[in-house]
């Protein structure tokens, strides 16, 4: 039986400066912590396609934080709660709050960036993902950021159909605040390549055949000295409604 939305309670921690920051559970077992995307949320990025379900079947205990200026974490609008790489820091706070050790890790777009960089920066999970990510979204983080800044700044304006105006449709959707979200482009932080070549553990890349918002995700894969590529169904707005993410993460996560 699908999870519905009301049924799925936030939990708060605070971050460390003091931002009230959400996360949501399922399942029981294994830690696995899953990080969403840009204007996207636990619940839309996780729970409401069935992937959070499928993984919790399968003895997971299922964590999936609300990022900074999504969801129902804090979205303040003063840039002093932007500072560089905040998502990853925020990331290793709920980390270290939960107490997990031995645990999982990983996230769709630019979640999959956040594991990243939470690994650069020190965190050691057994095995680590990312979906809906390429090379070129980790070294230039602000290619698609400028994408991303258009969509905000220039919302209501973009031709009905265009990517930018779907977009803003998804942000919509998911409530997003626009102004905590611009900030949030400010963040970003590029990743040396020999950072990712330093990352030992197995690291496995599951992207859209059509998804080439990032770069080429195979790339990516190739860096990791154990990494793992898996093609799914779809690009990057539609492979992560699709049961293939689910499986894919599933797959990687037993191997």
């Amino acid at each position: 039986m699908a999870i519905s939305r009301d049924s799925l309670e936030p939990r708060f921690f605070a971050a460390a400066d003091g931002a009230e920051l959400a996360w949501y559970e399922i399942g029981a077992g294994r830690p696995l912590v899953l990080i969403h995307g840009l204007f996207s949320n636990a619940w839309t990025n996780w729970v409401r396609y069935g992937h959070a379900e499928r993984l919790a079947s399968e003895g997971r205990r299922v964590i999936m934080p609300d990022l900074r200026g999504h969801g129902r974490s804090a979205a303040p609008r003063d840039p002093a709660a932007y500072p560089p790489d905040i998502l990853a820091t925020d990331a290793l706070a709920l980390i270290a709050h939960l107490g997990i050790e031995d645990y999982d890790l990983g996230g769709y777009s630019l979640g999959a960036r956040t594991t990243l960089r939470a690994l650069v920066r020190g965190a050691r999970p057994r095995r680590a993902f990312g979906a809906g990510m390429g090379l070129d979204g980790i070294l230039d983080t602000q290619g698609r950021g400028a994408f991303f800044r258009g969509v905000l700044e220039k919302r209501g304006t973009h031709p009905r159909g265009s990517t930018e105006w779907m977009s803003e449709a998804f942000l919509k959707t998911t409530g997003g605040d626009a102004e905590a979200l611009l900030l949030i482009l400010d963040t970003f932080i590029d990743t040396e390549i020999d950072a990712l070549r330093a990352l030992t553990m197995p690291i496995g890349i599951i992207c859209g055949v059509d998804d080439h918002d990032n770069g080429s995700a195979e790339a990516l894969a190739n860096i990791f000295p154990q990494g793992w590529f898996e093609g799914i169904p779809g690009n990057h707005m539609s492979a992560v409604l699709r049961p293939e993410l689910g499986q894919a993460i599933a797959a990687f996560l037993v191997q």
